[in-house]
């Protein structure tokens, strides 16, 4: 996993490379551990500033706790908004996309896991009770928002987000489930 993870992050900046400037402020929103922050801050050549609901870093990046709903910036404080496979861990991943597009200047970045099938269904939610067991101490059963495709496509549309480009990633032998790839613009 730890060989597979980096090169994973490298390949979600390269998928970037035509959205991102050299110099951008970038907000990631749900950071988790900071890795994709770093991988984003060193490729790009950017100012990222992390933030979660609780302080997992594991990379040493600016970081602020947020609480899961508002972002406590003034309106259009950042270049990019990265939501880095976060919104299905959100308890309302809709009020946090009107947060991110209030607080973006141009860019909404999304990587999202699709539940589009059985097997995917069901990876998505083994990833959801392992996720809240060991990364976040909730209950075994917190409901997940994970959406398929045209669900947030439709999600997007409501809330007056242009989608910019959008792609879907194949998925690996270890986690068989395709990721949405979109860039949207506020």
């Amino acid at each position: 996993c730890s060989v597979f993870y980096p090169r994973g992050k490298k390949k979600m900046c390269r998928y970037c490379h035509d959205f991102i400037k050299k110099g951008s402020k970038i907000l990631d929103v749900g950071c988790g551990s900071g890795i994709v922050a770093k991988k984003f801050e060193s490729f790009f050549g950017v100012d990222v500033l992390g933030v979660d609901i609780k302080d997992q870093r594991a990379n040493n990046i600016p970081f602020q706790i947020i609480d899961g709903y508002s972002l406590p910036f003034l309106d259009n404080s950042f270049d990019v908004v990265l939501m880095s496979f976060v919104l299905h861990h959100s308890n309302d991943p809709i009020i946090l996309l009107k947060e991110a597009k209030r607080v973006s200047r141009n860019k909404i970045i999304i990587y999202e896991d699709l539940p589009e099938c059985l097997s995917a269904r069901l990876f998505c939610k083994i990833h959801n009770i392992t996720f809240n067991q060991f990364f976040q101490g909730r209950g075994l059963f917190k409901k997940a928002n994970f959406k398929k495709q045209a669900e947030w496509e439709e999600i997007f549309k409501n809330l007056g987000l242009r989608t910019i480009f959008k792609k879907k990633l194949d998925s690996c032998f270890i986690y068989p489930v395709k990721k949405l790839f979109v860039v949207l613009g506020v």
